[in-house]
């Protein structure tokens, strides 16, 4: 008997709108709103060519780009992937396929936990994700869901009383990540090729550094598998010359000039360290940023958090909800990924109590943070006797350190 959650049985059910409550962030709530009702008035969400799934940007009724939304099924590891390059991949070399360290076909709860991840650390580089229901016919569905949902379109015009019978008209709503869109931004690549040809004013230099801390402190903790330079995005206007400012002071509480955001968080949260072909390294390392000894206000902002264990139960407690709205959730493969995660947690702790630079921090063993067995578990545990540290030692047959 297939196993499945209520929010699945839900959606057959039920259309979108049902599904997607936000009693806790009415902003959002909001924009999912908006999304509705652009769908509803004929303004569909438009595929998204660059990738390896089906993504889209999803609009508002003024046809303005307000989200990203990822499909579960169209996911590289998903049955309804509509690019044709990753189905032939899968196909026809399953064993180099996907990354061997990562849940297959949970790339929309990771997006959705780098958010919460962000959100908790107070980060600020992550748009905020949620996971949500959509529907759409601009979607990618197999040919029995259109027949059935034109066949019951027609039913219901055709013999009413026979089309009310039943449970929803139209295709089924699809669950996926939906994170807020981004106004402003340009691709890293672009930027930091700038950058070198016209160095920023130092107080612009210290924002962007406080910036990029932020984005390493984030992957390093997600372990995210795939940082490279074109899926992270960054946002800097030059300020025009009679209001340009001095290098003089650079003021924290002020709105930053330049700004950071972490998008395409997919690829994170493996279950083991990479430990066959690949390391999967963050490309950011090699950028003459990640030599600089992380900043006194990075260690402020970040060690009371990481460093009180209290708050690592919690946040795992957390991302456990996030995980289990997923069909498929294990809890032996969930605790896999916190066991590396609550490692990732334990190396950053100790390298910014030793002022150490994001390169060093990369180069630090792996480390896995895992339950004892018999202890008890719970979020006031005596979480310090409670957990077993182990070094992973096992390297990928191609290393890049």
């Amino acid at each position: 008997m297939c196993c499945l959650n209520i929010d699945f049985l839900n959606a057959i059910i039920l259309g979108s709108s049902e599904l997607n409550i936000f009693l806790d962030d009415p902003g959002f709530a909001d924009t999912i709103l908006k999304a509705e009702q652009a769908i509803e008035f004929g303004v569909f969400p438009e595929r998204i060519r660059q990738g390896s799934s089906g993504s889209y940007f999803v609009k508002d009724p003024k046809r303005k780009i307000i989200g990203v939304f990822k499909p579960k099924s169209e996911e590289p590891y998903g049955q309804l992937n509509p690019k044709w390059t990753k189905y032939v991949h899968k196909v026809c070399c399953p064993c180099c396929f996907g990354r061997g360290c990562l849940v297959p076909n949970q790339g929309y709860l990771s997006e959705a936990a780098a958010s919460l991840v962000d959100e908790k650390l107070h980060l600020g580089v992550v748009p905020k994700t949620r996971v949500v229901w959509l529907v759409s016919k601009t979607f990618n569905y197999n040919t029995i869901d259109r027949a059935k949902a034109k066949g019951k379109k027609y039913a219901l015009q055709k013999v009413p009383k026979v089309g009310r019978k039943f449970h929803r008209i139209g295709l089924p709503p699809k669950i996926g990540s939906f994170q807020l869109f981004v106004e402003g931004y340009k691709n890293a690549e672009f930027w930091l090729r700038k950058f070198e040809a016209d160095p920023l004013p130092e107080n612009i230099r210290k924002q962007f550094q406080s910036q990029f801390e932020r984005l390493v402190v984030l992957d390093y903790i997600i372990r995210n598998t795939d940082r490279g330079n074109d899926n992270w995005l960054i946002k800097y206007e030059k300020q025009k010359h009679g209001k340009e400012i001095k290098e003089a002071k650079w003021i924290d509480d002020k709105e930053p000039l330049i700004k950071i955001a972490a998008i395409d968080n997919g690829l994170a949260f493996p279950f083991k360290h990479p430990d066959e072909w690949r390391t999967y390294p963050f490309h950011w390392a090699w950028l003459p940023q990640a030599k600089v000894p992380f900043s006194e206000e990075t260690r402020n902002l970040i060690l009371p958090y990481i460093s009180d264990m209290n708050f690592v139960q919690d946040l795992c407690e957390d991302l456990r909800k996030l995980f289990k709205t997923d069909k498929r959730f294990n809890r032996t493969t969930f605790e896999s990924q916190m066991s590396v995660m609550r490692g990732q947690i334990l190396n950053l702790t100790q390298a910014l109590r030793d002022r150490k630079s994001p390169v060093q921090l990369v180069q630090m063993p792996c480390v896995i943070v895992e339950h004892s067995p018999g202890k008890t578990q719970g979020r006031k545990a005596n979480l310090g006797s409670s957990f077993t540290q182990t070094f992973h030692c096992r390297k990928p047959f191609f290393s890049s350190w």
